[in-house]
């Protein structure tokens, strides 16, 4: 209890100075969810928590934050996914499919771990924060790559939050191609609604549901990390064991999240119980981050670093590219 305790005050007051920025300017440049990291972290930098803190805050850290991922189920519907038609699913699938390949091949070519660059690979290609958030435990990454990887993307998502609607007259995009661009390149859903509310209605419409779609393949991308975590270990079982065991691979939090989309699909989950539950997510989010940053070793974050901030810019350059050709050459404006 004292370790989650902790967490929670941690948490309390990260929301707290997100609710301060989204009365001042109209959203949050930094979500409550990066706050609450950072703050941990300063705590920790402080004060190193003892012995009767750290059950709590481990809890904190992985059990809540499976809970966490698993509730975010219920904010997807799989008719929203296919109402966005063949085309536009190929083309998004595609591009998390490539974005996480090359963030992934640049991360390890500027000597990042490989536990940091599936984070950093991930984040970029998803859905920024949660996207770490929900593969940490997966990969066991350690807090200092969470906090790394969280932290340095956090930075670059306002800066394109900031940035985006400038491209609009410089690249002659429709109100359409600008909403898929941003759907495609913010990190996250209230991110993508502060880059297209000042431009159109329909830029909105259209980010958000490619932002929906993004977010829809972390399931399917956490699944396959997971198997294929399974199946890189030097000790992995024979063929025939890994098919009996392939559930056992698979985290039940993803099964969970699974289970919650299709009962959402279904309207099995009533539509006055999706808020709570995206409420009830995006809290235990911030209180695993709360806890991630109380254990997070400053000095390994300064080693990297400079690294981690260029795998991002590369990755995020990249996933630009990638983006502006897709609205270009591939989807009909």
């Amino acid at each position: 209890m004292p370790g989650i305790a902790l967490c929670a005050l941690v948490t309390l007051i990260a929301v707290v100075l997100q609710a301060v920025q989204e009365s001042a300017v109209g959203h949050p440049y930094l979500e409550a969810i990066v706050i609450a990291i950072l703050l941990g972290t300063a705590v920790r930098t402080i004060w190193e928590p003892g012995a009767r803190w750290h059950s709590g805050i481990a809890f904190s850290a992985k059990q809540l934050l499976e809970v966490a991922v698993a509730l975010l189920g219920a904010s997807i519907t799989f008719g929203a996914i296919a109402a966005s038609g063949p085309m536009l699913l190929g083309a998004i699938v595609a591009t998390v499919v490539l974005t996480i390949a090359a963030s992934y091949g640049l991360s390890r070519a500027l000597g990042l771990s490989n536990r940091l660059s599936i984070l950093i690979a991930c984040g970029n290609s998803i859905c920024g924060n949660s996207a770490i958030a929900a593969v940490a435990p997966v990969i066991d990454a350690s807090s200092d790559d969470v906090a790394s990887s969280i932290a340095f993307t956090a930075v670059l998502g306002v800066v394109v939050v900031l940035g985006l609607p400038l491209l609009v007259p410089l690249f002659l995009l429709s109100e359409a191609q600008y909403g898929i661009l941003a759907g495609m390149t913010v990190y996250a859903v209230p991110q993508v609604l502060a880059a297209t509310v000042p431009v159109s209605v329909l830029s909105t419409q259209v980010g958000t549901l490619v932002k929906l779609v993004r977010v829809m393949m972390l399931g399917p991308v956490v699944a396959c990390i997971a198997l294929l975590a399974r199946g890189l270990r030097a000790d992995q079982p024979a063929v025939a064991s890994r098919k009996q065991n392939i559930f056992k691979a698979v985290p039940w939090f993803i099964v969970a999240f699974f289970a919650l989309a299709a009962l959402r699909s279904l309207s099995l989950i009533p539509d006055n119980a999706v808020t709570p539950l995206q409420e009830a997510a995006s809290f235990l989010t911030v209180l695993s981050m709360a806890a991630l940053g109380l254990g997070v070793d400053l000095r390994v974050i300064g080693q990297v670093g400079g690294k981690v901030t260029a795998a991002v810019t590369l990755s995020l350059v990249f996933l630009f590219i990638i983006s502006l050709c897709l609205i270009r050459y591939v989807i009909p404006s």
